[in-house]
């Protein structure tokens, strides 16, 4: 070998000569972006860009400790770091030359939890960096394009889905969700620094695509920074209450238009059956058609046919729709023809049917409709929502409280809310009051028994020493969460365990302050080996998983 190859290896800014107060210091100040009509610097500048980014690299290094995990850990520096080519290199660092070999096994669960959430970051940051290349050639493709061509976009899609290997219908969805975060500053700001990933910022492209570009930023300017704790459907529920509120007459509109498509749709399914849907209905309508289907199937699984809901529900649908009695589609069991839930072709009603079944006309199911007093009264149009649905505009809602309203069986529940969107007060009646402006409501709400739901410290008044609490208490905190406390789940409290959160049988008090709605899910979660669950106050909730990270629960929002 030549003499060469004994001198050590040198950078090559160093290499080159570049003094060391030219070396960019990439990693103290992003560098700044050239006006578009300024001719890009010369090569030699990559140098000092390079150069900084290695200086940045190793002054990173020496403040972390040794190990592949160092600096990951909870509040570390790598945990917080935004993603750059720096974090992408230490990231790199800790899988090692093989990912899914043995080299992650020097990295504690917690550092493991830090590595992963950098490895969202920089995903999220590569999605924008895609976003706004697809952006780019869209602008460039249609500036060349003929005034007035609509071939533009077919063109543009094209040539992506050549370039990238992909469908043209994948291309063309992703040349829209890239127009669509381009309108969007915030949006695009915060997928570039890893605040949220590429599917939060596809639903802000899609549900503010309705909105002009002012009302679309303002909206995501409002939300863009929650969003960053928020799951996709908790955040798609947010905008649309948000539009609801600000824009509902934007909202009337879209519907209206999207009612001239109402259809009903058929398809194979690839098992050899087949689907059945109704598209672009009133909201009104499919929730109580919805609530009136699950109510038969629970009618025939109360009188022993055999079967899951969604079977039950299968057939009381295309009974009802082939004009058979529903209860004629399912046999019950032990009548010498055993019952899966599976439709009988027949005509005739099988043996062992109750004739109480034959008719379903007065069911109609539960609607769990939450909306401001004001919105059903006519006195604004603060949108509400109904539980399993989300958000619902005001005339939605008013229609379904008049629906409710004309059931005898209805129960009404007034929840006072404080400024924060917190319950502060309940009661529950059985009737409701009238639609009248003023009539009625005055004396409505004086006989009403409210309760108050504890906050901060708990006095425990409706603290009891059985197991299982009673339908007040029961009912307040289900109130007070309306959804299971683990932050991630939208499944309503009533479908839901009332959990201690400290086990009745090691001391913990069926009360308030510690009592909270669990899906089966998570109450198995809850209970499983290194997780824990604490309630430090009335209804906030802290979650601790094996990695030892914590996640903060807090009280539902009601609309106000």
């Amino acid at each position: 070998m030549g003499a060469d190859s004994e001198r050590p290896w040198l950078p090559p800014w160093v290499a080159e000569g570049v003094p060391p107060d030219e070396v960019d210091p990439w990693w103290e100040a992003p560098e700044p972006e050239a006006p578009p009509d300024v001719l890009p610097e010369p090569p030699g500048s990559l140098l000092r860009v390079l150069a900084g980014r290695w200086i940045a690299f190793t002054r990173t290094a020496q403040q972390l400790g040794s190990g592949p995990g160092s600096g990951f850990e909870e509040r570390g520096l790598l945990d917080v770091l935004a993603p750059s080519p720096n974090l992408a290199a230490f990231a790199a660092d800790a899988f090692g030359a093989d990912p899914f070999g043995a080299d992650l096994a020097g990295v504690s669960d917690d550092e493991l939890a830090g590595v992963l959430g950098a490895v969202k970051r920089l995903a999220s940051w590569q999605a924008g960096l895609e976003l706004a290349a697809v952006t780019e050639l869209d602008r460039r493709r249609r500036a060349r394009a003929r005034p007035g061509s609509s071939r533009d976009q077919d063109h543009v899609t094209s040539e992506l889905a050549l370039g990238l290997t992909m469908t043209e219908r994948s291309a063309e969805m992703l040349v829209e969700l890239a127009r669509g975060v381009a309108r969007l500053p915030g949006v695009r700001k915060a997928l570039l620094a890893g605040r949220i990933d590429r599917a939060r910022a596809a639903v802000f492209a899609e549900e503010l695509a309705m909105l002009d570009k002012v009302k679309a930023n303002a909206i995501a300017a409002a939300l863009v920074g929650p969003a960053e704790q928020m799951t996709t459907a908790r955040l798609r529920a947010a905008i649309r209450r948000l539009i609801m509120e600000l824009f509902p007459h934007e909202v009337r509109e879209r519907a209206r238009r999207a009612r001239r498509l109402a259809r009903v749709e058929a398809w194979p399914e690839g098992s050899g059956n087949a689907g059945l849907a109704g598209r672009e209905l009133p909201m009104a309508e499919v929730i109580t058609a919805d609530k009136r289907i699950s109510a038969m199937a629970q009618e025939l699984r109360a009188a022993g046919v055999q079967g899951t809901m969604d079977e039950l529900r299968a057939a009381v649908f295309t009974a009802l729709l082939t004009g058979r009695d529903p209860a004629a589609q399912c046999r019950v069991p032990n009548t010498g023809t055993p019952n899966t839930g599976t439709p009988n072709t027949g005509t005739g009603r099988p043996d062992g049917v109750p004739a109480g079944l034959a008719g379903f006309s007065g069911v109609t199911g539960t609607v769990h409709l939450t909306l401001p007093l004001t919105t059903w009264l006519g006195w604004s149009d603060s949108p509400g929502e109904v539980h399993g649905y989300g958000p619902l505009p005001a005339d939605t809602c008013r229609d379904l409280a008049d629906r409710v309203a004309s059931s005898q069986d209805a129960r009404w529940c007034l929840t006072l809310t404080s400024q924060d969107g917190r319950a502060a007060a309940h009661a529950c009646a059985r009737a409701g009051p009238s639609r009248a402006p003023g009539q009625g409501l005055r004396e409505w709400l004086a006989g009403l028994q409210l309760d108050r739901p504890e906050r901060g410290i708990c006095n425990h008044f409706r603290k009891t020493s059985a197991y299982r609490p009673g339908a007040k208490l029961g009912h307040l905190v289900k109130i007070r969460q309306r959804t299971c406390a683990n932050p991630i789940c939208r499944r309503p409290a009533e479908q839901c365990d009332l959990d201690h959160t400290i086990p009745w049988d090691r001391g913990g008090l069926t009360c308030e302050c510690n009592l909270a709605p669990l899906c089966r899910r998570h109450h198995r979660c809850k209970q499983a080996p290194r997780w824990h669950l604490a309630q430090t106050e009335p209804g906030h909730l802290t979650w601790t998983t094996p990695s030892g990270r914590s996640y903060p629960a807090a009280p539902d929002v009601y609309p106000v």
